[in-house]
């Protein structure tokens, strides 16, 4: 019995044009005119959104209005309205963008360190250096996550919010198998690293922080290092 398989969006486009290839080129060009149409919508998209979160950086999820965003990214209001239903959505993807971007940031420079120890600095230096550069983005994160909801924020934000945490649990579970930091609760160990990140994040984008981003990175870094080593190290430093 045939299986009623879908295929996946690639797959159709790609099955879709060998398919025309012997009934014309009519077919074929309506192929290239979607595609376009496609590129142009992505592209739209983007820059509504890359509008949206500074208007919600500087004026915050209730003061903000699609108006505002419209008039930021030079588009017609009912042209925002053709890729977002309302106000809340642009901002729910507005965050989930720049959380996707600065997930896949983090986890492209953890997977190349060569340790853990390098894997903790990648960790730390990337979230904190996307953070200088995005702060956009990262005022929202911090200061008006509240605004979309509790049970949206469960469900859509906690698992890549674990992914991140289970990222640090797993390099923690490495170097206590190879001894360079001694044995502990990992997961919690590894909330608690993630929360120290974002305090440091926080303390910078209040201009609490003093001194550059590297030597908040490093002194982070020796913080939890340090206070991972084994026992007997910590004991015969001391």
């Amino acid at each position: 019995m045939r299986k009623n398989t879908r295929i996946p969006a690639m797959g159709r486009r790609i099955a879709f044009h060998h398919k025309t290839r012997k009934s014309g080129t009519l077919t074929d060009q309506s192929l290239v005119r979607r595609t376009k149409q496609e590129v142009v919508s992505e592209y739209r998209c983007g820059e509504i959104l890359a509008a949206a979160r500074k208007v919600f950086a500087r004026k915050g999820f209730s003061g903000a209005t699609v108006d505002e965003i419209a008039e930021a990214a030079n588009v017609a209001k009912g042209t925002v309205y053709l890729y977002f239903p309302s106000k809340r959505e642009i901002y729910l993807a507005a965050f989930r963008l720049g959380w996707a971007t600065l997930i896949e940031e983090t986890r492209r420079s953890v997977e190349a360190a060569p340790d853990p120890a390098a894997k903790l600095r990648a960790f730390i230096e990337t979230r904190i250096r996307y953070a200088e550069q995005n702060k956009d983005f990262i005022s929202i994160f911090h200061a008006e996550f509240g605004n979309i909801g509790p049970s949206c924020a469960n469900k859509k934000f906690k698992a890549l919010y674990l992914e991140q945490a289970q990222v640090l649990e797993a390099m923690l579970e490495q170097a206590a198998a190879q001894g360079q930091i001694r044995p502990m609760r990992t997961g919690a160990a590894a909330f608690a690293i993630y929360e120290m990140t974002r305090g440091i994040i926080t303390q910078r984008l209040l201009g609490w922080s003093k001194t550059t981003a590297e030597e908040d990175i490093q002194f982070l870094f020796d913080l939890i290092w340090s206070g991972m080593a084994p026992l007997t190290a910590s004991a015969g430093a001391a």
